[in-house]
């Protein structure tokens, strides 16, 4: 892959992990519950991974589904995983946090990035849900992140195209800004060339046949197979990235 672009692959286990890995990513973002948009994962699993990875580690931050108005419980609950996130040696936490009128919550975040201490963080796509991305990406900046995660306020980073370009072309290298959502390795190339961006977030997953013998008279939901990272995906994303 060229060494100016990176991939990172949103990794929900051990086994997307090292995909991500052997396929040639540059950095996973751990997390579980990719279907609803990704949400913490176990300390447990935390540290299997960083004792498993050579690449860097960044740990997403996000105690529950739903919007990113968080109490102040929510908010301690953050604090301890990034702090948990420093002792077991990960790279980096993503994060992120509105108010109720979907402005940054600066003030709760600057207390989550003195807890991350020299760790790199990226703020996630809360951005696509704020008031005015613009005015949000330069409060992103002032907290000292080093990255945003964005679908350009779209259902997909290539549908998201234009408005990632403009700001890619705002953050003026002051900031990273990574496309995510819908990235693959037929979308990324053209996503690369009309955004500017120089890196990239996918989750290249698939869907396990159930291991499951006879799942008659059990609940759908709790019968179906593993979704994980696919080292076959993420080899074609970087193939793409290379071209």
């Amino acid at each position: 892959m060229n060494q100016s672009i990176k991939l990172e692959i949103a990794a929900n286990s051990l086994a997307s992990a090292l995909a991500a890995q052997d396929g040639g990513a540059d950095r996973i973002e751990l997390c579980s519950a990719l279907e609803v948009g990704g949400l913490t994962p176990s300390h447990g699993l935390i540290a299997l991974i960083r004792d498993r990875l050579r690449i860097p580690i960044y740990v997403l931050i996000r105690p529950r589904a739903g919007d990113f108005v968080y109490n102040e419980s929510e908010f301690e609950t953050m604090r301890r995983d990034i702090e948990a996130c420093v002792t077991l040696g990960c790279d980096g936490v993503v994060i992120g946090a509105l108010d109720g009128d979907r402005n940054v919550d600066s003030a709760h975040l600057r207390e989550l990035m003195r807890a991350a201490g020299k760790l790199g963080v990226t703020f996630h796509r809360a951005i696509d849900v704020s008031r005015d991305p613009s005015a949000t990406l330069e409060d992103i900046v002032a907290l000292g992140c080093e990255r945003v995660l964005t679908s350009g306020v779209a259902s997909s980073a290539p549908r998201g195209a234009l408005a990632i370009r403009k700001l890619v072309d705002q953050a003026a290298h002051r900031i990273i800004v990574m496309p995510g959502a819908g990235v693959d390795a037929s979308t990324v190339v053209a996503l690369r060339d009309q955004t500017g961006a120089t890196e990239f977030h996918a989750s290249a997953r698939v869907v396990l046949p159930s291991r499951v013998r006879d799942a008659t008279g059990v609940l759908v939901d709790m019968a179906s197979g593993e979704t994980r990272s696919s080292i076959d995906k993420v080899r074609a994303l970087v193939a793409a990235l290379a071209s």
